[in-house]
């Protein structure tokens, strides 16, 4: 079993955790990590992007010139494709872009995901972490004393709402619940930092 150095919110190491070998400790599979990022991204594409065909463009309901005997091509409507202002052809329609992966792939890739940043050194585990009330200045204090770079990732085991509040402002700092916790978010951040609480009920229900 992997284990992990356990943090209070000075930054001082206050202990050990052991997590789970089998959702902290697996070899990374890079194939469905891959496939779970490209699930995410797809999930959050709009689809909403369309053009008008020829029956869509306005105008062009009266025949341009008479079928024959004028020496130009025959033409039937000035919205036609070849026209300027006509339709388009095979153009793009509302769509969804999402698609399904199995359950046991997004559960692998999840535990891939976290197994890197432990691989990685890039998990941080704190004791505790709450706020009385929002304090962006204090939360930006704690991140300098566990020497955290540019992006972090925190998860606690419960929404807290001040959390949230603290941490919103932060450039590259995101806040999420242990319920919440997902692969595109694990993966872009370069620290996760997890609270003992969260990082016992993830890997509860991941085991």
């Amino acid at each position: 079993m992997p284990k992990v150095a356990v943090f209070n919110v000075s930054g001082s190491q206050v202990g050990e955790v052991e997590l789970s070998e089998s959702v902290f400790g697996i070899q990374p599979n890079v194939h469905v990590l891959h496939s779970a990022v490209l699930l995410q991204q797809a999930a959050e594409r709009a689809g909403t992007h369309k053009t008008k065909g020829r029956s869509e463009v306005r105008g062009g309901g009266r025949k341009p010139w008479k079928q024959k005997g004028t020496g130009r091509a025959r033409q039937g409507s000035i919205r036609s494709p070849q026209w300027v202002g006509g339709g388009t052809v095979f153009g793009p329609t509302p769509r969804s872009y999402g698609f399904k992966l199995p359950k046991k792939v997004r559960r692998l890739a999840i535990k891939s995901a976290l197994s890197s940043k432990v691989i990685d050194n890039g998990i941080i585990v704190l004791d505790q972490l709450a706020f009385g009330a929002p304090k962006t200045k204090e939360f930006a204090a704690i991140l300098n004393n566990l020497k955290v770079g540019r992006k972090a990732l925190v998860v606690t085991a419960e929404y807290e709402n001040n959390v949230a509040l603290s941490a919103r402002n932060i450039p590259g700092v995101k806040f999420v619940a242990a319920d919440g916790i997902n692969v595109l978010d694990v993966l872009a951040h370069d620290q996760l930092i997890i609270t003992k609480e969260a990082a016992l009920k993830v890997q509860e229900v991941l085991a």
